[in-house]
C-alpha cells in the first residue's frame, strides 16, 4: 500500500501488535498513536485495539525497524542489521512517500540508514525535521508513545499533536 506518510517504530510488541497481526495494536502506544492518525484524518472506522475493528488507515502505513519481538521487548544492532532489507524495501515500495515519522531513536537510525545515510548527519531530537538530500522525503523525530515515555512525561499528548502538527503543515505546503 502506497501513502504519503510512513510510520516507523521500533518492533512489535509483545502484548500488542505481535498477538493482533497489526501493528501498534492492543497496547498504550497504539492507542495514542490511532487516536492521533485519526484526529489528523489518517483513519478511516474507530481503533479499538482488535485488528478486526474495522478502523483502516488513509494516506499512511505503519511498520517497524525491526520485524520481530525482540528479548526483553529490547531490539540490538544485529535485529536491526538482520531486518534492514526488509525496511528498505518497504520505503522503496512507496513513491507517493513525503514524510516519514520515526518513532524513538532507533528508529531514525534504522531509517537513516536504509535511506544510504550517515547517523551522525541527522541527529534525533523531538519534533526534529530532517531533509534528505537526493530524496523527496523528509523524515519527522517523535519521542516513541509509549507507555514509558508517556508516564515519565517523556512525551505529553500535546508534544505528540505538536509533530503531527509539523507533519500536517509539511504534507500541505510540499516541501
Amino acid at each position: 500500500m502506497d501513502a504519503a506518510l510512513l510510520v516507523i517504530g521500533l518492533a512489535p510488541g509483545l502484548q500488542g501488535a505481535n498477538k493482533t497481526g497489526r501493528p501498534f495494536t492492543g497496547d498504550y502506544a497504539g492507542d495514542l498513536l490511532y487516536k492521533t492518525l485519526s484526529e489528523r484524518g489518517f483513519t478511516r472506522g474507530t481503533y479499538d485495539r482488535r485488528a478486526d475493528d474495522g478502523m483502516t488507515l488513509v494516506n499512511a502505513r505503519i511498520t517497524n525497524a525491526v520485524r520481530c519481538v525482540p528479548p526483553q521487548n529490547k531490539p540490538v544492532g544485529s535485529e536491526v542489521a538482520n531486518c534492514l532489507p526488509f525496511l528498505t524495501a518497504e520505503v522503496g515500495a512507496m513513491p507517493n512517500l513525503r514524510a516519514i515519522l520515526c518513532l524513538g531513536q532507533l528508529s531514525h537510525n534504522a531509517t537513516l540508514k536504509a535511506l544510504g545515510y550517515r547517523q551522525s548527519a541527522f541527529k534525533f531530537a523531538h519534533n526534529a525535521l530532517h531533509d534528505l538530500p537526493e530524496h523527496a522525503v523528509r523524515i519527522v523525530d517523535s519521542y516513541h508513545c509509549s507507555r514509558y515515555n508517556t508516564n515519565t512525561g517523556r512525551l505529553t499528548e500535546a508534544m505528540f499533536n505538536a509533530v503531527f502538527d509539523t507533519i500536517g503543515d509539511m504534507l500541505q505546503g510540499g516541501r
